[in-house]
C-alpha cells in the first residue's frame, strides 16, 4: 500500500484530529525504526500510521481494537505481518503475544508519542524540538505526568536492542522532522 492511499483510509475512518496526529507521530517514529533496524521503511511507516484506523469504532470495546483495523485492511492485501504488528500493539486486550521486532517496535513506538506530546506541551513554548531525551525521561518517572502512558510498553523498545535513552531521542528527532504537521 502506498502512503497516499494509507492517509485516504485514515482520513476515511479517523475524524479527530488528535487521534490523526498520533497516527503521523507513529509513522514517523516507526520509518525511524526501520531505518536504524534495516527494515522497510515504507512498510513500518505505513502500518504506524493505520494502526489505530479502527480506535473511533472499538473505543469502547478494546477487545476488539486492533481486528476491525485488520478487517478493514484486509480488501488491501496488507502484508501479514503488519496485521500481525497491528493486532500485537494491543496483545494484552486480545490475548497475544508480542513475538516479532515488528510487534515491539509498534507498541513502543506508538506509546512514546504520548509521552513526547505531552512533555511538548508541559514546555513553554510548547514545541517538540524544545525538548531533550532527559526531560522526557525524567517525566516517563513521575506516575503523575501523562498518566495513560504505559510506560511498560516504552521500554519495550529494549526487547529490539534500543536501549531506552536512544529510543526516545530518536522518537523526539522523529516527531520533531513532522512538527509542523503537529502543530507541536
Amino acid at each position: 500500500m502506498q502512503r497516499d492511499e494509507a492517509l485516504q483510509l485514515l482520513e476515511a475512518h479517523v475524524q479527530t484530529d488528535t487521534l490523526r496526529k498520533h497516527s503521523l507521530a507513529t509513522e514517523a517514529v516507526m520509518r525511524a525504526l526501520a531505518e536504524k533496524l534495516g527494515q522497510n521503511r515504507d512498510l513500518w511507516g505505513v502500518t504506524g500510521l493505520l494502526h489505530d484506523l479502527d480506535f473511533e469504532y472499538t473505543r469502547d470495546n478494546p477487545t476488539e481494537h486492533g481486528r476491525k483495523t485488520v478487517e478493514l485492511l484486509t480488501p488491501f492485501a496488507f502484508p501479514e505481518e503488519a496485521l500481525n504488528a497491528i493486532l500485537r500493539h494491543n496483545a494484552e486486550a486480545l490475548g497475544l503475544e508480542r513475538e516479532t521486532a515488528f510487534d515491539y517496535a509498534l507498541t513502543c513506538a506508538e506509546t512514546i508519542t504520548g509521552l513526547i506530546v505531552a512533555a511538548a506541551l508541559v514546555h513553554p513554548d510548547k514545541r517538540i524540538g524544545s525538548i531533550n531525551p532527559k526531560s522526557v525521561r525524567k517525566r516517563m518517572k513521575s506516575k503523575d505526568f501523562a498518566r495513560n502512558v504505559n510506560r511498560e510498553h516504552i521500554v519495550l523498545c529494549e526487547r529490539i536492542d534500543i536501549p531506552l535513552m536512544d529510543f526516545i531521542e530518536l522518537s523526539i528527532n522523529a516527531m520533531n522532522s513532522i512538527s509542523d504537521q503537529m502543530g507541536l
